[in-house]
This record gives structure tokens, sequence and C-alpha cells, in this order.
């Protein structure tokens, strides 16, 4: 089964995701299940949104047997998105989240990052640092409650910048607003720069600290297929 990540980047996106249109049309075009990322009122709080492309105000996950094509015109053609973002990615959990009813927001901060693997660094090289090495770090330096790993595979449509890879963190809601909540420091200052600072140097290390798009979102899943 493929996975399609379709970034969109109109406002007010909200009401249509909370509709069935968008699911039954992607019901019809083979599509076993879906999964929607907010920039929404819930995480309005979150100060990290940053990044050289168009900002990001949601994106959309599917997993399908179908035709990738029809897909992604089905989004498209339901948010009344003209030239939407999507990549075929290969998934890996590293950290599981938690599970929700069908249409429920997740009580987390879904934090989705783009990654671009910088020129001078072979794919190979990059995605092994990123998987074995970074991800590590980014978990224990962090109040990680989620992991997801994306790797890109496949651009979908012509517009859609060269992503390496999609990142899903999800954090405590606190996070939003608290670096401690974020970066699990217990209220220390010390061990909060000691964070940091492990994290950022790990972060240069396979070039995430340039030209990397961070959006905070609000996750919301449903299953298509009985």
């Amino acid at each position: 089964m493929a996975k399609l990540i379709i970034a969109l980047h109109g406002a007010d996106l909200g009401d249509r995701f909370h509709t069935p249109e968008l699911r039954e049309a992607l019901t019809a075009g083979g599509a076993n299940a879906v999964q929607v990322n907010l920039d929404d009122a819930d995480v309005a709080p979150a100060s990290m949104r940053f990044g050289p492309g168009e900002p990001i105000t949601a994106l959309v996950s599917v997993w399908t047997d179908g035709d990738p094509a029809a897909i992604v015109a089905a989004v498209s053609d339901t948010t009344g998105e003209p030239a939407p973002h999507a990549y075929l990615v290969h998934e890996n959990i590293r950290l599981d989240p938690m599970p929700v009813p069908d249409g429920t927001r997740c009580d987390a901060l879904a934090n989705i990052a783009l990654l671009r693997r910088p020129a001078s660094m072979p794919r190979a090289r990059y995605l092994q640092y990123w998987q074995v090495q970074h991800t590590p770090i980014a978990i224990r330096t962090q109040n990680t409650v989620a992991y997801i790993q994306n790797t890109v595979e496949e651009k979908l449509t012509p517009s859609a910048p060269e992503v390496a890879a999609i990142v899903e963190e999800h954090f405590p809601m606190g996070a939003m607003t608290d670096p401690h909540t974020f970066y699990g420091s217990g209220g220390d200052q010390a061990e909060l720069r000691r964070r940091i600072t492990e994290l950022m140097a790990s972060v240069a290390r396979f070039g995430a600290d340039t030209g990397l798009d961070l959006v905070p979102t609000s996750r919301y899943q449903w299953s298509l297929r009985p």
C-alpha cells in the first residue's frame, strides 16, 4: 500500500476536512485511510512556523492501493487547491501516536517538518545520518510523544519543491508556549540549554538547520474501509 503526503496552502480549509466530501472522493479513488494535519486555532499559540517554502496550512496523508493521480486530483478538487505539493513517501514509525477515534483531534501538538537534503551530501549518507544517528538524539533531547519518518520517494506534482523527507513529531500541548515542556527539561535551565545544544548540533550535521519548513498542526485520522 502506498502512502502519499499532500501539502496545501489555502486559507480556511478546516471546515472542508470535517465534512464527508473529501473522504467520499478519496474512497472512490481507492484510498484506505486518510490523515489530516491542520494549522488551526488549537495550535495558534505555537510560535514555530518558518521555512523558505510557501506557508503550509494543511497536509493530507493518504494510504491507498489506487492510482496516486486520482488521489491528488480528489484532494485538489475538494479543497480548491489548484497546485498541491504531493509526494510518494515511505513511512517509518519510530514512536506510535496515541490512538484516537476517527475524526477526533489527537491531544498533541503535531509538528510537521519538510527537510531538504544539502546538495553536497549524498542521499544514502543523508538518510543514514537522519534515520540512524539523528533520530535517537531528537527523541532523547525533546519531550517527544510520537515520531514518524516519511522518506520522499517521488514528487507527484510539478509544483512541489524538492524535499528529502517529511517528519511528524508530537509533543504535549503545553509545548506550544513552554520550552521546558517542549524539551522535557523539567524547569532546569542548564538542562534546557544542554538539550538544545545537543539537538542543534545534530540538526546542523545533516543540513536541517537551513532550508527546513516547519508547521504546527492538529492531527485527525479516518479509516475509509472496513
